[in-house]
């Protein structure tokens, strides 16, 4: 008998089971729209179209050059029954991205709108070679093959509609000294400056690294740094360790570039007694060293600094780790130190702020600085100084102090013969993301190729 109870409650459960979830028609879906559109049809701020970039919600505009960003509406086309949460056809602050939301029945979808402003002068070039325009400090800086002939060149200029400029496109222009050029629109008229230089002849720039040839080079963000420098110093030359460990002589070298980006440990051929040795000796007699990312962490290793005085925070990620910050754009502060060589011609903001990786960037973050103050014991910037001997320079961007962060710093005495620069953010290369996508351009290439370049330059001239 209590069998039988048994299997009749369980047949019984069952029934009501197939009862309960069976039948469709069990559930009420009335009024749960999903099969609705949610995107975006269309962006425009006084008559200019915005790029969508629907799978990221990412819209762009671009305004002529002299329009403003502030207190102007926006045309959003919308599929039907959709709404959004901001009313567009009211004037707003675009200065700052604007975040809205698409909704439609049960559905939304968020967008990010990014306004920006034309710049005046789209290109300008000199026997084909293109200047470095900063719209913040409205220079433009060209530099030309040795030997050229400054003092009757014609710029080859493209500018935005609506744009003018004095003197013209095509005219021959004695370059000797920076020249300034008016840039006009209906409304405004600004004055840019334009620099050309010409590298000394003869001078010699060296790329050191662990390859025993540049052709060798594995490393895509070394591999793209030392391409730069082959291609804008006529002078540059690669130099491997295993030279140095050889006895190559060192002498004739002006300046010794070393950025390392392969592993966040040295070599051990860079620790070789040999090779320290001779790096000293070059130091020693006047030569200059310049380190750059996970290189660092040389200065401890050369006697830069006392022992046990490197870089106290190394950290960064390998393929196919690292990652993407949508938000921010990484950026350095170089407070207190606006005049110095470094750091002119960059594009900047604040007066003492530039930008070096921008934001949706995908990025290994390979840093090698110092911590401070809570690591170290240095307290505070002065500290740092105090027990490296160095003059800390820049810092992270949030840091005008330059108490929290030691990114970018030189030493030397009445010469300064090392400049270090320890950034995350200081990135020649970026790898695609983890999906294999490839990454979108860094928008602030160019501050860091003029910060190296004031950095080589600095070195030479000091």
């Amino acid at each position: 008998m209590k069998k039988i109870y048994k299997l009749g409650f369980i047949a019984a459960l069952l029934l009501l089971f197939v009862t309960l979830f069976s039948c469709e028609d069990g559930f009420d879906n009335t009024g749960f729209e999903t099969n609705v559109p949610v995107s975006v049809t269309s962006f425009s701020i006084a008559g200019t179209e915005g790029n969508i970039n629907q799978s990221t919600g990412a819209i762009s505009v671009i305004l002529p050059y002299g329009s403003s960003l502030t207190n102007q509406t926006a045309d959003v086309g919308l599929p039907s029954g959709a709404s959004i949460n901001i009313d567009f056809s009211q004037p707003l602050d675009f200065s700052q991205p604007v975040n809205f939301r698409v909704v439609n029945g049960n559905l939304y979808k968020n967008y990010k709108v990014t306004v920006s402003v034309a710049s005046p002068i789209i290109s300008f070039k000199i026997n084909d070679v293109a200047a470095t325009i900063n719209n913040t400090s409205r220079t433009i800086l060209l530099t030309l093959p040795p030997g050229t002939d400054l003092t009757a060149l014609q710029p080859v200029i493209e500018l935005s509609e609506g744009v003018s400029i004095s003197p013209a496109s095509g005219s021959t222009i004695d370059f000797t000294n920076p020249v300034a050029f008016t840039v006009s629109t209906a409304n405004t008229s600004v004055i840019y400056t334009a620099s050309v230089t010409v590298p000394v002849e003869g001078l010699k720039v060296a790329f050191l690294g662990t390859a025993a040839t540049r052709e060798a080079i594995t490393n895509m963000d070394e591999k793209t740094a030392c391409d730069w420098l082959f291609a804008t110093y006529p002078g540059a030359q690669y130099l491997s360790f295993a030279q140095i460990n050889s006895g190559t002589s060192l002498t004739d070298i002006d300046v010794i570039w070393w950025h390392y980006d392969s592993a966040q440990n040295l070599p051990s051929i860079a620790l070789n007694p040999t090779v320290t040795a001779a790096l000293r000796t070059y130091r020693a007699n006047g030569g200059n060293l310049f380190l750059t990312t996970f290189a660092t962490q040389y200065v401890d290793a050369l006697g830069i600094v006392p022992s046990g005085k490197g870089p106290n925070n190394v950290f960064g990620d390998f393929p196919p780790n690292g990652g993407i910050d949508t938000a921010n754009s990484w950026g350095i502060t170089f407070a207190g130190h606006e005049s110095h060589p470094i750091f002119q011609n960059l594009e900047t903001y604040d007066g003492n702020k530039a930008n070096l990786l921008q934001n949706g960037t995908f990025r290994l973050n390979h840093t090698a600085w110092w911590f401070l103050p809570e690591w170290g014991g240095y307290g505070d910037g002065a500290g740092w100084r105090s027990q490296t001997g160095g003059v800390n320079l820049a810092s992270e961007a949030w840091d005008t102090g330059l108490n929290g962060r030691v990114g970018i710093a030189e030493w030397g005495d009445t010469d300064k013969n090392v400049v270090i620069i320890a950034f995350g953010a200081y990135d020649w290369y970026n790898e695609a993301d983890n999906n294999g996508n490839p990454s979108q351009p860094n928008a602030y290439i160019n501050n860091i190729k003029t910060l190296t370049q004031n950095s080589i330059n600095y070195l030479i001239n000091n």
